[in-house]
């Protein structure tokens, strides 16, 4: 069975919300084994609307519309679903009784335009909503399952799980199975070139598939196999994992949900060391993402945000002299941060970055980031050259920083 998505509102288009329900539903039917070829976003204009539904209804078996069932003029949802299937539209009087009951609980009155939500195509089923006053839709279209669901999230995951997914898997016969995927995450080589090393293993791939996600600095191989259970499908994977692990060697950290951060602290653990950060640059960035990891205060200890140069000296104990001398984008000063990091906040590994993420100079070009680490057996720095602007030099500085702590913690120290 193929399932499709559409989602219907303006905001997605101008970028004022993110779609994170297309995330939300794909991921799901991915676990269901369903099939999922297409994804679209449509504004809220009621030709383009249903034209988007006609497409979706020619080349999928069910189609899950989200967005555009609210009471205001701009929901055009029901109304693009009746323009598409040549459907009249139909009000639910029980329904209607049912709204008004609710706000009257409330000791409100209704605005009429909530009435628009007990209207729906001939044909269709409402599906109920326990968590907002729009109900969802259900109808068949010509061997066609179309579900039209809220687009608040909250409203709409709950429906999905109750109303959607059980009966597509009953409507596949129950032979969907399973869609399986492992992420095998690397740090250290560009996207380009870990593609060429696994590169006949991406020309011969059938099931499973291959393919690479460049993100933050980190880039992810993704496997996924198709197979009648999980377990049959870790099978078809294993093999493959295998193979690009060996390829990539150490470029490999971790996998799934084994984020930097997780890796990063469990090494410290491991060796009963704590963690802290001393920043500059990033402003906080790379303690951010160690204390967004559950149970990071078993690890981590602190972190100081010192920005300007007093406040390195002030702060880190970073001498004046020494940042006059060497500046302060420079190896020495990150590596004093590191050292002040560690007396003052008390931890045995200090990660520290300073440097100049643009998009105006300070001391070297933009892009230059210096991170540092300091451990019990050791302390380095490495000068970093980042393109791109403030932002994803920040994020690429943070990235980086968490993975030289993860390599001078385990022992593999890098070159300078």
């Amino acid at each position: 069975m193929i399932v499709e998505i559409l989602a219907v509102g303006t905001e997605l288009l101008l970028g004022q919300i993110v779609n994170t329900n297309a995330a939300e539903i794909g991921s799901r039917l991915a676990d269901a084994g369903l099939a999922h070829y297409h994804q679209t976003v449509v504004g809220d204009n009621l030709e383009r609307c249903a034209a988007a539904i006609r497409l979706s209804l020619g080349r999928s078996d069910a189609v899950v519309v989200t967005g555009g069932i609210g009471p205001t003029q701009d929901d055009i949802t029901r109304e693009a679903v009746c323009a598409a299937t040549g459907r009249e539209m139909l009000f639910d009087e029980g329904y209607a009784r049912d709204l008004e009951g609710r706000w009257a609980a409330l000791g409100r009155e209704m605005p009429r335009t909530n009435l628009r939500q007990a209207e729906y195509p001939a044909g269709a089923e409402l599906l109920a909503n326990p968590k907002g006053t729009a109900p969802g839709l259900r109808l068949e279209v010509d061997g066609v399952w179309v579900f039209v669901l809220p687009g608040v999230p909250e409203e709409m995951i709950p429906m999905l799980e109750a109303h959607v997914l059980p009966f597509l898997v009953r409507a596949s016969g129950g032979e969907a199975g399973v869609v399986h995927s492992r992420l095998l995450r690397t740090w250290g080589e560009s996207e380009s070139r870990i593609a060429a090393l696994v590169d006949d293993l991406y020309a011969a791939q059938e099931n499973p598939t291959m393919a690479f996600l460049a993100s933050a600095g980190e880039i992810k191989v993704r496997l996924t196999a198709r197979a009648a259970t999980a377990e049959e499908a870790e099978a078809l994977i294993a093999p493959v994992e295998a193979e690009v692990r060996n390829r990539l060697g150490g470029l490999v950290f971790g996998a799934d949900a084994d984020t930097v951060e997780r890796v990063l602290l469990r090494a410290a653990g491991e060796r009963g060391w704590s963690l802290g950060t001393a920043e500059s640059a990033t402003g906080g960035l790379v303690a951010a993402r160690i204390t967004g990891v559950p149970g990071a205060s078993a690890t981590f200890v602190g972190g100081i945000v010192a920005y300007d140069a007093v406040q390195k000296e002030h702060l880190l104990g970073v001498g004046a002299d020494l940042m006059a001398r060497h500046g302060i984008v420079s190896t020495e000063t990150a590596l004093a941060m590191a050292a002040g990091g560690a007396e003052r906040i008390g931890a045995d590994v200090v990660l520290a970055v300073t440097g100049s993420a643009g998009p105006d100079p300070q001391e070297q070009p933009p892009g230059t980031m210096v991170v540092a680490v300091r451990t019990p057996e050791d302390a380095r720095a490495r000068t970093l050259r980042l393109p791109g602007d403030r932002e994803r030099v920040r994020t690429y500085t943070a990235t980086a920083a968490l993975h030289l702590g993860r390599l001078a913690i385990t022992g593999t120290w890098w070159r300078s």
